[in-house]
């Protein structure tokens, strides 16, 4: 069974390991100050950032989703962004990316409603399959610019 909850002080150093692992998974290397200043805002009551953790039946931190409200244009209403969202490679399979979106999904429903949207990558297939059970696909494509 997992359960989800906000993340706290005690859960840095394990949100460290899986935060890391997370930027692995996507070919990239988090420097110290990505790590300090991400778990900076996540303990930052301020800060839109929360950090969902999810915890297997022996309490134990097996993932995380990072969620941000953000204004959505086209409703005049809140919106919801999903950042980050990454589970441990042994607890994949097990429930714990569906109980994070569920949770997350019931904290913005909580706090004024909306749409939580998404990203992933395209060969991210694993994910997908999790995603397409829990929401609906859209057909927009993503652009980014560094500046």
């Amino acid at each position: 069974m997992v359960t989800v909850r906000l993340a706290t002080d005690g859960d840095e150093a394990r949100w460290r390991e899986l935060f890391t692992a997370y930027g692995v998974f996507y070919e990239t290397d988090f420097s110290t100050d990505v790590l300090d200043g991400v778990w900076r805002w996540v303990r930052d009551p301020e800060h839109p950032l929360v950090c969902f953790v999810a915890e297997d039946a022996g309490g134990r931190v097996v993932g995380f989703a990072h969620v941000r409200e953000q204004p959505d244009t086209f409703t005049a209403g809140p919106g919801w962004y999903l950042d980050d969202l990454y589970t441990d490679e042994d607890a994949r399979g097990t429930g714990a990316a569906t109980a994070l979106i569920e949770a997350l999904a019931e904290y913005a429903a909580d706090h004024g409603g909306g749409t939580v949207r998404w990203i992933t990558a395209a060969d991210n297939e694993r994910a997908q399959r999790v995603y397409d059970r829990l929401a609906t696909r859209t057909t927009w494509v993503t652009y980014e610019k560094e500046v």
